[in-house]
């Protein structure tokens, strides 16, 4: 059956058609071809899955559809973009008038990008962002468009649609930012829409609703979607096709199927391997390096000396059994606690009276309780705004909690001041989020890694302190090179490292990894992820690792605590928690987990095949 969908939509015709499309940029190492000669077309009521690391073309593929690309230092120097439009009949894109070019834009082919918060205008509200579209594009009036607007916030799950649409984007949270942007992409109902990494800041659960609201568009409108991500789970849930780059290749195009059941190509296989699985556990994920070799540019020059030659090959190598991790989660709570969190609480006033007193609070953090044991991970996991960020800041006092206790060995950290909690800092350290934010742009990397050994004494001299920092980045699996390069020099995987590094400098016990890989290519996360295995052994480290990604969390943990509106719904063995949810939420958070199983690829194939478009 599958097999017969795939040749249904053989017979669908094309509406758009890209044809030896080439994109150079200049750059003072000379010129980079960042879209290398690529060929492919989208189908009427398609979905076009586009995956790959960073770097792979993707991002500026879709650019060149609108006529986007940044010129200079970018520049399309050769191709075509046939476009069915339904205002001026088939035209290239690429030689198709300014004006033309602009009421296609938004109008017939929208595009969701990927940060919500540059893409936003901080002067303008959410509201007035998208009635502008709609006026600009279709003509009617303010009230018509606020009308829609209403209604498209409401159709993408934003709550209280009324107080978005006054609201401005500063005022809203990065998940509610990507779903304004979802309904201004939708506005006018574009034949083509063009999505980049448009769930990548989104809730497992959010997430779920937005994908079936692009199976939705599809259906109802008939319009065709370009998703461009590297969460091949949510690929293998919405696409039709998939297309893999790689260096600005297209190295491997096929039906969604095809690609997951018998991969082709040795960087699709390295991109399904490293995916952390939620069927099985294993000791360390598999690398792309691990299908493949490359130089220095990235050019492949091995596959046959490579260490796996299948996805299956790979995964089994790694596995590791149910009752050796139960064995090793025995060992770990049978120790003393290394921290011990009892009835903590941390409260936010958002109301208060005529006197400045406090009518009404937010319960970010509300009577948790639960222990931590040297060399744990624990896994803390929930969706945006249940409070996991608010705990973990409040453990190393970041925050400062309204009531309860933390004990780290035995010390009630909330009654430390001035000194006694500096040192305390030494011991307790956190990963942020967002790697570029947390580093100084005016500070060489190596200048960043040192400040903290100099604030907390760490080592005697300089000299020592130099070399400790360079120890520490070769740890991390970068150079000595690297030691007086900026922040703006490095990759994102690259400036997450040098954070661990940062972090590693000195010396802590226990560590808080605050969403540390949320905005990682698969590959880049599963590199980092392994590196955070290794440094836990190497150096004794315990971990809370805080992310809404289930999949990640499972793989590194050892055990999961699942947070809910500032409360604990349960806590338990990694393995438990999946197998047999004890708490309705956390069942609702598995169940909305995509799982790129083939089984699941089968049933949603078949599922898009069956659904007719309204009025066909």
């Amino acid at each position: 059956m599958v097999q017969e969908a795939t040749e249904s939509c053989e017979k669908i015709p094309s509406i758009l058609e890209v044809k030896q499309l080439r994109v150079e940029f200049t750059t003072d190492s000379g010129i980079v071809r960042a879209v290398n000669d690529i060929s492919f077309s989208l189908k009427k009521g398609e979905t076009l899955g586009i995956v790959g690391e960073s770097g792979s073309g993707k991002s500026v593929t879709s650019l060149s559809l609108l006529n986007l690309v940044p010129n200079p230092p970018g520049r399309i120097t050769q191709g075509e973009i046939l476009f069915h439009s339904r205002e001026y009949g088939n035209v290239d894109l690429l030689k198709l008038p300014r004006d033309r070019m602009r009421r296609i834009r938004g109008g017939e082919i929208a595009m969701i990008f990927q940060d919500p918060m540059s893409s936003l205008n901080p002067v303008y509200t959410c509201g007035n962002q998208v009635t502008e579209t709609i006026i600009l594009h279709e003509g009617v009036s303010y009230q018509e468009a606020k009308k829609r607007t209403l209604q498209l916030f409401d159709k993408v799950k934003l709550p209280r649609p009324s107080q978005i649409f006054k609201s401005y984007p500063h005022q809203i949270s990065g998940g509610q930012k990507q779903r304004v942007m979802i309904a201004m992409a939708l506005a006018c109902k574009p034949s083509i829409l063009i999505a980049d990494e448009p769930t990548t800041a989104l809730d497992v659960t959010v997430q779920a609703t937005i994908l079936e609201l692009f199976n939705e568009l599809r259906q109802d409108k008939d319009t065709s979607i370009i998703f461009i991500t590297h969460d091949l789970g949510v690929i293998a849930e919405i696409a039709d096709r998939v297309m893999v780059m790689y260096r600005g290749n297209i190295v491997e195009n096929g039906t969604t199927w095809d690609i997951f059941s018998n991969p082709q190509h040795p960087y699709t296989k390295g991109l399904l391997a490293c995916r952390p699985r939620l069927d099985l556990k294993l000791r360390t994920l598999p690398v792309v390096s691990d299908f493949m070799t490359t130089d220095k540019e990235g050019n492949i020059t091995g596959i046959s000396e490579a260490r796996f030659k299948s996805v299956g090959q790979a995964l089994m190598l790694n596995y590791q059994s149910e009752e050796e991790l139960r064995e090793k989660h025995k060992q770990l709570i049978s120790q003393t606690p290394l921290l011990e969190v009892k009835n903590l609480k941390t409260y936010f006033p958002i109301d208060k009276n005529l006197f400045g007193k406090p009518k009404d609070y937010v319960r970010a953090v509300d009577d948790v309780s639960f222990n931590i044991y040297p060399g744990e991970t624990l896994g803390l996991v929930g969706e945006s705004g249940c409070g996991k960020t608010t705990l973990g800041r409040s453990i190393l006092r970041l925050i400062e909690p309204t009531a309860g206790e933390i004990l780290f060995e035995g010390t009630n950290t909330l009654h430390l001041k001035g000194n006694a909690l500096r040192r305390l800092r030494k011991d307790m350290q956190i990963i942020f989020q967002d790697p570029y934010a947390s580093l100084n742009p005016r500070m060489s990397v190596g200048e960043s890694i040192v400040e903290p050994m100099k604030v907390h004494g760490v080592l005697e001299s300089d000299k020592a302190r130099r070399d400790w920092a360079i120890e520490l980045l070769e740890t991390v699996n970068l150079s000595a090179q690297h030691y007086y390069r900026y922040p703006h020099e490095f990759s994102g995987g690259q400036r997450q490292r040098i954070c661990i590094a940062r972090t590693l400098a000195l010396k802590p016990r226990f560590i808080i990894c605050d969403e540390s890989t949320a905005s990682l290519d698969v590959s880049v996360q599963a590199q980092v992820l392994n590196l955070l295995n290794q440094l836990k052994e190497k150096y004794n480290l315990t971990y809370i690792f805080i992310s809404h990604d289930l999949a990640v969390i499972k793989f590194i943990s050892d055990r999961i605590m699942v947070m809910n509106h500032g409360k604990i719904e349960e806590i338990s063995f990694a393995e438990d928690i999946y197998t047999n949810p004890q708490s309705e939420y956390t069942k609702k958070l598995i169940g909305a987990i995509p799982k790129g199983d083939l089984e699941d690829i089968r049933r949603a194939t078949l599922k898009r095949k069956l659904a007719k478009p309204k009025g066909k």
